[in-house]
């Protein structure tokens, strides 16, 4: 996949804070539109058998050996406190690079990639002291819909995620031969 011109840098009014447009890859959770940053994509991948890790939280489904690589996945649904739901055919895992770590999130299904540009990102809303919106990116505009930007980092910034000592799980049922993948899944997404 390839990662596409730079991204375009804006200051927003207010607050002084920083806005970049570019390209981001957009994907729905409970009917709502969200957008990650295309730079932060490594790849979509059908949902496969994870293997569940003990006393992880909830939001951590566990772990999938994507070819040889032990990678740990996180419910978007789970982590933003949305009701649990069966995975579908649309569900799939975007695997992100999150604070110098791959991880993969689930998604209920994921929609295109859009150019949005940096004038029609707006500022987060704020929504009072008691509501932690430092994960959202923006409100991008585009095509007459909005989207919630994300910013993968913040997203998966809790310890419970990135700060798990990953190659303790390696080797937790995890066969390095054997990717668990769905190879119907694979000659579709080729």
């Amino acid at each position: 996949m390839s990662n596409g011109p730079a991204m375009n840098t804006a200051a927003s009014g207010a607050g002084g804070s920083r806005r970049n447009g570019g390209k981001f890859l957009t994907f729905f959770l409970a009917g709502e539109e969200y957008g990650l940053e295309i730079l932060k994509v490594h790849e979509i991948i059908g949902v496969m058998a994870i293997t569940p890790v003990p006393r992880t939280p909830e939001f951590i489904q566990g772990v999938i050996n994507l070819r040889g690589k032990v990678i740990p996945v996180v419910d978007l649904r789970l982590k933003f406190g949305m009701e649990s739901k069966e995975h579908t055919e649309e569900t799939c895992v975007i695997v992100v690079q999150a604070r110098g770590h791959e991880i993969g999130v689930i998604v209920d299904k994921v929609s295109e990639v859009l150019d949005i540009n940096a004038q029609d990102i707006e500022d987060a809303p704020s929504f009072g002291s008691e509501v932690n919106t430092d994960y959202i990116l923006g409100i991008g505009k585009a095509e007459g819909r909005v989207r919630l930007l994300l910013d993968i980092d913040k997203v998966l910034a809790s310890g419970d995620v990135v700060e798990v000592d990953w190659s303790a799980v390696s080797s937790a049922g995890m066969d390095a031969n054997s990717t668990g993948e769905d190879p119907a899944f694979e000659r579709a997404a080729a």
